[in-house]
C-alpha cells in the first residue's frame, strides 16, 4: 500500500485503520477540485464509486430520471443501453447506480483488473459526456402515448421507466410514511421533496429542465471519487485525468444542503394512503413521532445519537421498543423506528403501526411518557455496555454477502463525504467508542440526551397516516382527469407528433447498434476453477469418533467467530408445517432458562451480535420431488465473547419458554406486519414462488411458509390467537415441535481466524456435551407436487408483479446448464427491451430454479398485465424463429459466471461452501455445473426451450390491485385476496 498520487491530484492525508486494515487516502484534483478517496486493502475485489451531489428543488425526479438516462449512451460510447450492455459484457461482482435524497452515485465492483477497467471506461465516459437523447429521457422518464400507440383517437396514457418504478415505490406504506415525515420534517431543504420523483409531479418535467440539472450537477468540482482494493491510487487517477478530468475547469457554483429552520413549536399533521376497497380500515392507521437533530458533520454527536438509538430501540428489552412492542395501542412498532443518518442532518423517529385513528393522542402520550420516565429513571449501566458492544460488532465485523465489502465501506462514508465533512473519521471509530466509553459513566448522560434531543426539542412531528379506500379511485381519477385536458386541447398536428414519437422511440429501441465499440471480457477471461473454501471434517470429541460431526473453517474474521447448531428437521405433518417460520422466529424472541424474555433479550445484546433461527427444505441434485430438511441455531460474537455465546446458543435451542403468551401474540402481530409491508417490493419473488408452487414440495412448501399463501396464513392466525385458549393452543405446539427438534440429530459449524480454531472449538466441547438423538426420530418428508398454477393476487399496489412458471430439470441434469444460460440470453436478447423499454415496467427476466426444477418469467412494477404474459411466451418464440449469433451467447454465458463465481464475505463464503455441502452440492457437482455453463451452444438453449417451454406446461402467478380483477378473471386465473 502507497500513497503515490498522479501530478494532477494533491495529496492531503493518509490514516491507517488497524481495526478494518485499510489505509485510507485523500486526495484532491488540483485543476477542478474533485475529490478522491482512496480505500487502500490487499482485496482483490476493487470497487468504483463517482457521487454527484445532487439537490433537486422539486418532486419531479430529476435527479432519478437523470440518473437512468446518463446511462443511455455517451460520447465515447453512442450506442442505447451501454450500461446494460456492459453488464453483459462483463464479470463484475456489482453493477449499478442510486439516488439518494442528495447525491446520485455509481458504483461497480469487479475481481478481474481487465473486467474493472473496462467498466471504469464506460462509467467515467456515461457520467460526465453522457449524450442525454430526448428519447431516452422519454423512454426512462414520462412521456405522452396513445394507449394504441399509432391511434391518435385511442386514449392518451403516460409513460415511463421511473414513472412506473415510483408507481410501484409509492404504493409501499414504508414509503408514502417516509416522505410524509420527511416533507413535514424539512420544510425548506431539498429533503422536503421526494428525490425519487412523485408520480403525480413527474410528468411536469422538462427535457431542458433534465439538461440544465446536468451541467451544473455533473461537474467533477462536485464529484466525489472513491475506490477500494489493492489497485494503488495513482493508477486510479491516471484513468480518471486521463479519460475525463483534463477536459474540465473549476466550476464556481457550489451544490450544498444548508441547515433546516427550525420549528418552534411541535407539528401534528395527518395524512392519508390508499387501502383495497372492501378492507375493513379500522386498526390500519400508522402513527410516527420525528425530531430533527443535529447535522452528520458532528461525528461525536452522530455516535452519540446511535449509541442513544441502541439504548432505546435496539431490542426488545430496551425502554422504548418495549413500550411500542407490548402496547395494545397498535399492531407491532413502525417500520420507521430507529435514526436517519444518510442526509445532512441526523432524523430520529419511532412509533406504531395498525393502530385506530383515535387512538392517536394515547400513541404520543406513550412515546413521550416512555422518553420521560427515562430521563426521570435513568437506564442500566448494563443496557449501555450492551450498545457500545454492538457498535463495536458492526465496526469490526468484515461484510460482504449482499453488497461487496468495499462498497460497505464506501457508503459508511459517503455522507460525510457529500456534505463537505470527514469521511475517514467514520471508519476510524476505535477512538471514538474509548471516548464514548468514558462519557457514559456519567449517569446522567442517557437522560440528558433524552431531554435535550427529545423531550425539550421543538422541532418535532406527529404524524398520522390514515387509511382511505377511496384514495386509489381519486388518484385515477385524478390522473385521468389531468391526462382528458391535455387530450382536449391537442390539435390534429400534436396528436400526429405523439404518433410519430411513439414510432420513433419503437425503432429506436429495436435498433441493432454496433456494441463492438464498447470494451468486454470473453470466456476466456473466466478463471478456469472455481474459489473454493475448504474445511475440515471431524468429530466434535476428537477422542469419540461416534461424538457430533464439526465442520471448521479458517478465515480472515477481524476477531470475529461464527458458529452454527444445525439439527435434521423432524416429520412434521401438514398442520404443523406452516409453524416452521413463526418458530423459528419466536425461538431467539422468547425467554430461556428461567429468564423471560426481556433477560434473554439483553442476555444476547451482551454477549453476541444476534441470533439467528431457520429452516431449510430443499430439492435432491438428481430429483427434486424427493427432499432433505434442516433448522440451523447460530450466532457471531467477538472472540473474547465466545463462551458467552456458546452458553446463550446452548440456552435458546434446550429451554426457550414458550409459555410467555403475551410474547408470542405479539410477535406474530409483528411478523404479520413486516411480511404485508414486503409485498410491494418484492412481489416479482411473490409471484414467481406463487408460479412454482405446483413444480416441486419444496416449492410448495416455501410459497405456504414464505410467500402469499404464507401472509394470508399469518392474517388469519394474527385474528385468531385474539383468543386466549386459541394462544395457548399455540404456544403447546410451538413447545411440541421445539421437543421434536431438540431430539433431532445435530452437527456444528465453526468459523474463526485459523489460529483460533483449537481454542474456540474447545468451548464448544465444553458448553455442549454429547446428547445422542432419539432413537424414534423420523426426517423430515413431503409427498412429491406435480401441478399446474393459475393463480391472481390481489393487494394494495398500484403496479403489477407478472410471473409464468414451467417444469425442467434439478442440477445435475445436463441440460440444468442450457436452462440457465437460456434465462440471461432470452433476458438480454429480449425480455428487457419489450418489457422494461417498451412495456415500461421497472424490471423483467428469466431465472432458472435448480434447487425446484422450474424456468421463471417475471416483471417487476408492471403497468401492463395481459401483453406481459404474452411477451414471455413471444421470447421463447423469438428464441426458436430467429438467427442468433455468438456473442449474446457468449455475453449470457459470462452473466452466469459472474454469479457463480461472486465473492462473499470471508465468513460468508465458509458458510455458503457448509450449506451447499449439507445439501448434497459437493464442490465435484458444482465444478461440473460450472463447466456444463462454459460448454453451452446455441444449439442447446434452442432444444431446451423447445423441449420444456412449452405454453401448456406454463404456470401463471400475478400480484395486482382490484382494478384488474376483471383482465385476471378474462385469462382464467383464480382469484385470492390478501
Amino acid at each position: 500500500m502507497t500513497d503515490q498520487n498522479h501530478p494532477a491530484f494533491e495529496h492531503l492525508r493518509t490514516q491507517t485503520i488497524d481495526a478494518l486494515n485499510l489505509q485510507v487516502e485523500e486526495y484532491r484534483h488540483k485543476k477542478t477540485g474533485a475529490q478522491h478517496i482512496h480505500l487502500a486493502s490487499d482485496n482483490t475485489e476493487n470497487v468504483f464509486l463517482v457521487a454527484l451531489r445532487t439537490v433537486p428543488a422539486d418532486s419531479r425526479g430529476v435527479a432519478h430520471i437523470l440518473e437512468h438516462t446518463a446511462l443511455c449512451g455517451s460520447e465515447k460510447y453512442p450506442v442505447r443501453d451501454p450500461f446494460f450492455m456492459m453488464i453483459r459484457r462483463s464479470l463484475n461482482t456489482f453493477m449499478n447506480a442510486f439516488t439518494s435524497p442528495d447525491w446520485t452515485a455509481y458504483p461497480f465492483a469487479s475481481q478481474n483488473r481487465k473486467d474493472f477497467d473496462n467498466l471504469l471506461d464506460v462509467y467515467l465516459d456515461a457520467v460526465f459526456f453522457s449524450r442525454l437523447d430526448e428519447l431516452d429521457f422519454a423512454q426512462e422518464g414520462h412521456r405522452l402515448e396513445f394507449k394504441e400507440p399509432e391511434d391518435p383517437q385511442s386514449p392518451l396514457t403516460y409513460k415511463g421507466v421511473v414513472f412506473n418504478e415510483m408507481k410501484g415505490a409509492m404504493s409501499s406504506v414504508p414509503s408514502q410514511l417516509w416522505q410524509s415525515l420527511c416533507r413535514y420534517l424539512f420544510p425548506t431543504t431539498t429533503y422536503h421533496h421526494n428525490s425519487g420523483g412523485d408520480p403525480e409531479h413527474i410528468p411536469d418535467l422538462t427535457y431542458e429542465e433534465l439538461k440544465a440539472f446536468y451541467r451544473t450537477h455533473y461537474h467533477p468540482s462536485n464529484a466525489i471519487f472513491m475506490t477500494y482494493g489493492d489497485i494503488p491510487a495513482v493508477e486510479h487517477q491516471t484513468t480518471f485525468e486521463e479519460k475525463a478530468l483534463h477536459r474540465f475547469d473549476r466550476l464556481d457554483e457550489i451544490i450544498a444542503v444548508g441547515g433546516e429552520k427550525r420549528y418552534h413549536a411541535p407539528v401534528r399533521v395527518e395524512e392519508a394512503y390508499a387501502l383495497e376497497e372492501g378492507e375493513d380500515p379500522s386498526h390500519k392507521t400508522h402513527v410516527v413521532m420525528g425530531w430533527l437533530l443535529g447535522n452528520i458533520t458532528d461525528l461525536n454527536q452522530t455516535l452519540e445519537t446511535q449509541l442513544l438509538t441502541a439504548v432505546l430501540l435496539d431490542n426488545s428489552a430496551s425502554p422504548l421498543l418495549h413500550a411500542l412492542e407490548t402496547s395494545e395501542l397498535g399492531q407491532a412498532p413502525s417500520p420507521l423506528c430507529g435514526m436517519d443518518d444518510s442526509q445532512y442532518e441526523l432524523a430520529f423517529a419511532c412509533g406504531l403501526e395498525g393502530c385506530q385513528l383515535e387512538s392517536v393522542p394515547e400513541v404520543e402520550k406513550l412515546i413521550l411518557d416512555t422518553l420521560q420516565k427515562v430521563t426521570d429513571e435513568g437506564v442500566p449501566q448494563e443496557l449501555l455496555d450492551s450498545a457500545l458492544h454492538q457498535l463495536e460488532l458492526q465496526q469490526r465485523e468484515v461484510g460482504g454477502d449482499g453488497f461487496p465489502y468495499g462498497l460497505q465501506l464506501i457508503m459508511n462514508c459517503l455522507p460525510a463525504a457529500t456534505h463537505r465533512a470527514d469521511p475517514i473519521a467514520l471508519l476510524d471509530l476505535d477512538t471514538a467508542l474509548v471516548d464514548l466509553r468514558e462519557k457514559v459513566k456519567d449517569p446522567e448522560f442517557i437522560p440528558r440526551m433524552v431531554r435535550e434531543w427529545l423531550l425539550d426539542n421543538p422541532h418535532r412531528l406527529r404524524l398520522t397516516l390514515r387509511p382511505e379506500t377511496q384514495y386509489s379511485k381519486h388518484a385515477q381519477r385524478a390522473e385521468q382527469q389531468r391526462l382528458s385536458a391535455i387530450e382536449s386541447q391537442l390539435t390534429d398536428d400534436e396528436r400526429q407528433l405523439i404518433v410519430e414519437r411513439a414510432k420513433a422511440l419503437q425503432e429506436r429501441q429495436v435498433q441493432k447498434d454496433d456494441d463492438s465499440i464498447l470494451p468486454k471480457v470473453g470466456l476466456e477471461d473466466i478463471p478456469k476453477t472455481m474459489s473454493y473454501v475448504e474445511g475440515s471434517r471431524e468429530p466434535l470429541d476428537a477422542d469419540n469418533p461416534a461424538s457430533a460431526p464439526l465442520r471448521r473453517y479458517g478465515a480472515g474474521t477481524n476477531g470475529l467467530v461464527y458458529e452454527q447448531v444445525t439439527c435434521k428437521l423432524p416429520a412434521l405433518d401438514e398442520e404443523e408445517r406452516p409453524l416452521l417460520p413463526l418458530y423459528c422466529n419466536a425461538l431467539t424472541e422468547v425467554g430461556v432458562n428461567g429468564l423471560d424474555y426481556l433477560e434473554a433479550q439483553r442476555w444476547q445484546a451482551s454477549a453476541v451480535g444476534g441470533i439467528t433461527a431457520s429452516a431449510t427444505v430443499r430439492g435432491m441434485t438428481d430429483d427434486v420431488q424427493h427432499i432433505d430438511a434442516y433448522f440451523s441455531l447460530g450466532s457471531k460474537a467477538l472472540n473474547r465473547n465466545t463462551g458467552d455465546m456458546n452458553e446463550l446458543l446452548r440456552a435458546t435451542l434446550t429451554e426457550p419458554r414458550f409459555d410467555e403468551l403475551n410474547r408470542l401474540r405479539e410477535l406474530v402481530s409483528q411478523m404479520r406486519a413486516r411480511r404485508e409491508q414486503s409485498i410491494t417490493g418484492s412481489g416479482h419473488s411473490l409471484a414467481m414462488l406463487a408460479a412454482g408452487a405446483g413444480m416441486a414440495p419444496s416449492a410448495r412448501l416455501t410459497h405456504q411458509l414464505g410467500g402469499l399463501e404464507g401472509i394470508a396464513y399469518l392474517k388469519q392466525l394474527d385474528q385468531e390467537l385474539k383468543d386466549p385458549e386459541a394462544l395457548k393452543a399455540y404456544a403447546a405446539r410451538l413447545a411440541n415441535l421445539h421437543a421434536r427438534i431438540q431430539a433431532a440429530p445435530r452437527e456444528f459449524l465453526l468459523v474463526g481466524e485459523p489460529h483460533e480454531l483449537d481454542h474456540l472449538r474447545g468451548h464448544i466441547q465444553q458448553h455442549w456435551p454429547e446428547e445422542p438423538a432419539a432413537p424414534d426420530f423420523q426426517a423430515f418428508g413431503l409427498g412429491a407436487v406435480q401441478e399446474t398454477v393459475r393463480e391472481g393476487w390481489l393487494t394494495n399496489t398500484q403496479v403489477n408483479f407478472c410471473a409464468q412458471a414451467y417444469p425442467t430439470v434439478p442440477s445435475e441434469h445436463p441440460d440444468a446448464a442450457a436452462l440457465t444460460v437460456l434465462a440471461g440470453f432470452l433476458r438480454n436478447g429480449y425480455l428487457h427491451r419489450t418489457i422494461r423499454e417498451q412495456g415500461g415496467a421497472y424490471g423483467g427476466g428469466a431465472s432458472q430454479d435448480t434447487n425446484i426444477a422450474a424456468f421463471r418469467f417475471f416483471s417487476y412494477r408492471d403497468p401492463r398485465l395481459a401483453d406481459t404474459l404474452n411477451d414471455f411466451e413471444a421470447a421463447v418464440d423469438w428464441l426458436l424463429s430467429s438467427e442468433h449469433e455468438w456473442q449474446p451467447l457468449e455475453e449470457a454465458i459470462l452473466g452466469v459466471m459472474s454469479s457463480l463465481d461472486k465473492p462473499a464475505s470471508p465468513a460468508g463464503e465458509a458458510r455458503q461452501t457448509y450449506q451447499a455441502e449439507l445439501f448434497g452440492r459437493t464442490r465435484e457437482k458444482r465444478e461440473t455445473f460450472r463447466n456444463r455453463v462454459l460448454g453451452v451452444t446455441l444449439a442447446d438453449i434452442q432444444r431446451v426451450a423447445n423441449d420444456y417451454l412449452k405454453p401448456e406446461r406454463a404456470s401463471t402467478a400475478v400480484v395486482s390491485h382490484s382494478g384488474e380483477r376483471a383482465v385476471l378473471e378474462s385469462l382464467g386465473l383464480t382469484i385470492r385476496e390478501l
